[in-house]
């Protein structure tokens, strides 16, 4: 009897320079706004008034970047990590145009790697996601990095490809949105009176407040982005019986815990890397520190791009990331490095 099911991708599925357009294209609306600020305590202000906005060169609010990165994502997990063990890095991501009320989003892949682990029961693929709007103009795109378990542990492993990545997005390539403008920047409705100029490369800051997991509203966001990889539903995928909370929930908590320090890093608009460092499960609480990598100014007027290392732990010492063996301390969830945009 032939099934009509789709069991999802295995290791041996993929092979580079494939291509696979992913189901099923999804118009985002103010629900998923209020959805993404009830979900998470997220402030910043140019995503939250479309006065405020306005005063910054824009016709109206855009949709936070991260229901972007959430909606894009989410529609690349039935066929790229529906059968991840977990998922390891994001690189080269870029924002190249706001999301608005109404715009229809859609995602593409191209596998640009893959390489079987040594156990031979699983394997590493990357893949660059490309979010489309409904005129099939890019809205963003990014690498990132899955382990996948094998479907036969016995097959051939393919020949290793290991994409080449850049460590940081050049910050002369980041796309600032058409209209930006900064110079009538409100500091006191944005909520902290910090701008571009007052941050040092090297400064630590720490987010201060926490915020504790709970299992339903993990599941309720989950479900919101379309995730559908077993790993966050199904308690039998994993061997502790435990469902990992999503990484892009962990990474929206922390940037909202972000905005007391950060709330004038209004928009996200690259993503360097990243890397989910230890499993986040129900009843962790998280908490976030951030640290200033570097600056650079932009052509849009008053608008400076600031290269932020966002950490998120569930109760380590803030600043702390690594052992002296190198690796991530077993506190640490998450460390994403990202440009954001902020006025002068």
């Amino acid at each position: 009897m032939r099934t009509k099911t789709n069991d999802g991708r295995f290791f041996e599925d993929y092979a580079v320079g494939q291509v696979i357009n992913h189901a099923v294209p999804r118009t985002v609306k103010m629900g998923e706004r209020a959805l993404y600020h009830m979900l998470y305590p997220a402030r910043h202000a140019l995503y939250s008034s479309d006065q405020f906005a306005q005063t910054c060169g824009l016709p109206f609010s855009p949709l936070d970047d991260m229901i972007a990165f959430h909606v894009v994502f989410g529609k690349t997990v039935p066929d790229v990590s529906l059968n991840a063990i977990a998922n390891l890095g994001y690189a080269e991501g870029r924002w190249h145009l706001p999301v608005w009320p109404g715009d229809t989003l859609r995602s593409q892949s191209e596998v640009i790697g893959v390489k079987q682990n040594s156990n031979g029961k699983s394997g590493v693929v990357w893949v660059r996601t490309t979010g489309l709007n409904q005129h099939d103009e890019t809205v963003m795109d990014y690498v990132r990095w899955v382990m996948v378990r094998k479907r036969d542990p016995g097959a051939d492993a393919p020949e290793p490809v290991v994409p080449d990545l850049a460590k940081v997005v050049a910050p002369d390539t980041l796309v600032i949105p058409r209209g930006l403008d900064f110079t009538n920047y409100d500091f006191t409705l944005a909520g902290e009176p910090h701008r571009w100029g007052d941050y040092a490369v090297g400064e630590t800051i720490d987010h201060v407040d926490g915020v504790t997991i709970e299992e339903a509203e993990h599941m309720m966001a989950t479900r919101l982005w379309q995730n559908t990889a077993k790993v966050h539903f199904d308690t039998s995928a994993r061997p502790d019986g435990s469902r990992l909370i999503y990484g892009g929930h962990v990474i929206s908590m922390a940037r909202a815990l972000s905005f007391n320090g950060l709330a004038n890093a209004q928009m996200i608009v690259g993503l360097n890397g990243g890397a989910h460092a230890n499993p986040c499960v129900s009843g962790d609480t998280v908490r976030a520190w951030s640290e200033v990598l570097d600056k650079a100014e932009t052509s849009a007027p008053g608008v400076g791009a600031i290269r932020l290392r966002l950490v998120a732990t569930k109760g380590g010492t803030p600043f702390e990331l690594r052992g002296e063996d190198g690796k991530y301390l077993p506190d640490v969830l998450l460390d994403l490095d990202y440009w954001a945009l902020m006025p002068l």
